[in-house]
């Protein structure tokens, strides 16, 4: 039940049938008609844009339209009201039959309330998190984590079919690092004494990894020059790292479909054919490049390079594809994954990336679109940076990691639930500042303590209305007389569950998972507030002495219940039981 979309089409017939009567054009396009709520509460339940819209092609005055289409609208049992406002905004205030309808259908429906066919199972690969596979996964990764993690459980359910994949950067020369820097923890390992120039990883998580690589092969390597040990212990530490990387993420419940070594493209043709398919389309050159804008680097100089042609599919500059001695960019194997992913069959991609990839999201999306002739839409949500704070001072230091505080210590800090919500709390393109000790306080200034206390609270009701011998069972609560529940305060509340599935196609559609976050903060105030109105008017408290009018009013209460937990469902949250 999308009761939006039902008034939205009920309009688009109202404005078919004033055709049909020579009362409007024939043909006009509808598309851009929207029936959404109010910006002000007071103005009506909904209101439509029809007649603004419509006013210019069909060449008649917004008001005029309005005016036609009002009563038409309100010939449906549906709608109380119909007025015009302003220049020719339609505000509708509905009956209040149709709350009680929706009250039944998310008790019928449960969780399954707000599901979208939206997505029609078009296959969709959401890539997240991605860090180089040198150590534990720090703040910023988090929020990429949960960012992509509750995307991917929106895409679903909205009706994409999704999969979740890791792309493991196993090629550069960062990984050359890391297999040195476990060298070094080796040697320590077998008693020496070392120390650890810059540029290598010094954190305290390496220790076990040397010590695991010593029960391994002994003293094998013990003196050793680097070329001897240098790609073994390179495969070693990058398992390691990735399994330390696995156990991190499932601190956060987070489960990928799919890791994809980058490694696994070189030496095996796949950069070469990702690399053909856009030489094939004349999009591979030869050529030189201009200087970069601003200050000249001393050691820049023209040279020739082998160049992807992606200004011609909207980048600022073409880009380099190999080296002058030969190698690969970093941006060839770039191409050869995504390559990978459209040959999969793919519908749409999405990628997760870091603040501080920004530069690299035109140049990404022309490969994607030169490769599949602009039929595979790529999508790049770059998520900003999380500043950690206590008592108003940023926490940037980790005994494990040394140099930043890593994703076990904030989920040891505060649970992944607290983790996950506070994540979603800002849009992803937004700076975060995660205040843990607010995120520990039982406050309506916490926002996911505020949520949870709904939920629990809806529980507790249960749980006495069960005591008292009142079925409370979804079936039961479905059956009840709902038209009891007549107060405005009643109907408001059923209006913002009403709400939930036109929320979850724009949050699926625009990308946007905070958008869920922030519909239950605003779900769980407005049952916060009913149940505040009710130590004032007794009549709205969900237990009355009449066991019909508290199953209606129970009912409502539950039906609360189950689209918050529908939401925290899709942010990969528990919802809560009991308060503690």
């Amino acid at each position: 039940m999308n009761l939006f979309a039902d008034i939205r089409a009920l309009t688009v017939d109202a404005l078919t049938n004033l055709a049909e009567d020579g009362l409007l054009p024939p043909g006009l396009d509808t598309k851009n008609v929207s029936v959404e709520p109010p910006r002000d509460a007071a103005h009506g339940d909904m209101a439509t844009n029809a007649a603004m819209v419509l006013a210019k092609p069909a060449k008649k005055k917004p008001r005029d339209i309005a005016d036609a289409l009002a009563p038409r609208l309100m010939a449906d049992p549906r709608i109380a009201s119909a007025e015009v406002a302003g220049p020719g905004f339609l505000n509708i205030r509905l009956a209040p039959v149709v709350w009680q309808t929706v009250v039944g259908a998310v008790l019928a429906q449960g969780t399954a309330f707000g599901r979208s066919d939206m997505g029609a199972g078009q296959t969709v690969n959401v890539e997240y998190v991605s860090a180089n596979p040198t150590g534990p996964l720090h703040v910023g990764h988090t929020r990429g984590a949960v960012f992509g993690d509750a995307l991917a459980s929106l895409l679903e359910y909205a009706g994409h079919t999704v999969t979740r994949e890791y792309y493991i950067n196993d090629a550069g020369a960062q990984v050359d690092v890391l297999a040195r820097s476990v060298y070094l923890r080796y040697l320590e390992a077998h008693g020496e004494a070392v120390d650890f120039p810059d540029g290598t990883y010094p954190g305290d998580y390496l220790v076990p990894v040397g010590q695991a690589l010593k029960a391994k092969v002994g003293d094998v390597y013990v003196g050793k020059a680097e070329p001897f040990w240098l790609a073994d212990v390179r495969a070693f530490a990058t398992e390691a790292m990735m399994d330390l990387i696995r156990a991190d993420l499932a601190r956060l419940g987070v489960e990928m479909d799919v890791f994809f070594s980058e490694k696994s493209l070189y030496g095996t043709g796949r950069i070469e054919a990702a690399i053909d398919a856009l030489r094939g389309k004349g999009l591979i050159y030869t050529g030189t490049l201009e200087p970069p804008k601003g200050k000249l680097p001393e050691d820049w100089e023209a040279r020739e390079q082998t160049l992807f042609k992606s200004t011609d599919y909207g980048d600022d500059v073409d880009r380099p594809i190999m080296k002058s001695d030969g190698a690969w960019t970093y941006f060839a194997p770039d191409i050869a994954y995504h390559f990978d992913k459209t040959e999969r069959g793919f519908d749409s991609l999405i990628n997760v990336f870091g603040a501080d990839h920004g530069g690299y999201v035109k140049r990404m999306k022309a490969a994607v679109a030169a490769l599949t002739d602009n039929g595979v839409p790529l999508d790049i949500k770059l998520t900003q940076l999380v500043k950690l704070m206590r008592d108003g001072q940023e926490l940037k230091m980790s005994k494990r990691a040394g140099t930043f505080v890593t994703l076990a210590d904030l989920v040891e800090m505060v649970g992944s639930d607290v983790t996950r919500f506070i994540m979603l709390t800002r849009k992803n393109d937004a700076p975060l500042d995660f205040a843990v000790d607010k995120a520990l306080e039982q406050s309506k200034d916490n926002p996911v303590y505020y949520v949870q206390y709904a939920h629990a609270r809806v529980m507790s009701v249960l749980r006495k209305a069960a005591a008292q011998g009142i079925d409370v069972s979804d079936a039961a609560l479905g059956a009840a007389d709902l038209t009891k529940l007549d107060h405005a305060a009643e109907h408001a509340l059923a209006g913002k569950l009403a709400e939930w599935p036109r929320l979850v196609e724009i949050a699926a559609r625009t990308h946007e998972p905070h958008r869920v976050a922030f519909y239950l903060y605003d779900l769980a105030s407005g049952l916060h507030g009913l149940w505040n109105r009710g130590n004032e008017e007794p009549s709205l408290r969900f237990l009355q002495e009449d066991v019909a009018t508290s199953q209606a009013k129970i009912g409502l209460a539950r039906a609360v219940s189950v689209v918050i937990s529908a939401g925290l469902g899709i942010l990969g949250v528990e919802p809560a039981q009991e308060m503690r």
